[in-house]
């Protein structure tokens, strides 16, 4: 290339340029840096002086979610977060089954489990004899209602009442190998 291709410099006419800081304005720049290294190395220290006693936020004079609480409002607020009002609710009903269907009815029935399904809400209730299992279900539309007042509306839909369970069979000395059931027992 050639010099005549080469760019010029080209001179700038003067025009305004930035004054340079003064006296104040280097001392308010000078004090706003102090108060910012002293902010930093404040905070250095706190954090430091938390570490040597155990760090973490401790609670002050304000109460606040990391206070001590009693353990039915811990239990409480642990079932309300969790979503298990209507478990934790049916559970209570199982403990005070006897005073829901009565003395009598309880020492023959005995609640089993209850699937909380939205679409299902069964309540499983096991009888010791056919004769309390079909007593348990002419009252079960009334028991239903019974429960859904002292649980909530719908809480309950239906109780599926089982009779008694036959004693359990076990391979005896005589008994065929590969047998299905209890009538079985010569292949």
């Amino acid at each position: 290339m050639s010099e005549e291709n080469l760019p010029q410099p080209v001179d700038t006419p003067p025009g305004p340029s930035v004054p340079e800081p003064s006296g104040v304005d280097l001392a308010r720049v000078a004090l706003r840096a102090a108060k910012e290294q002293a902010k930093a190395k404040g905070a250095a220290a706190q954090q430091k002086k938390q570490a040597r006693r155990g760090g973490g936020l401790r609670s002050g004079a304000r109460a606040d979610g990391r206070d001590p609480m009693a353990l039915g409002a811990a239990i409480n607020r642990l079932i309300t977060e969790r979503g298990w009002e209507t478990p934790a609710a049916v559970g209570g009903v199982m403990g005070r089954w006897p005073q829901i269907v009565g003395e009598d009815l309880a020492k023959h029935c005995v609640p089993v489990k209850f699937d909380d399904e939205p679409d299902a809400r069964v309540l499983t209730v096991q009888c010791d004899s056919t004769a309390w299992a079909t007593q348990l279900r002419l009252l079960a539309p009334t028991l239903v209602a019974r429960l859904n007042e002292d649980l909530g509306h719908g809480t309950v839909r239906m109780i599926k009442v089982l009779g008694p369970g036959g004693p359990r069979r076990g391979y005896g000395p005589l008994r065929a190998p590969g047998s299905v059931g209890p009538g079985d027992t010569y292949g």
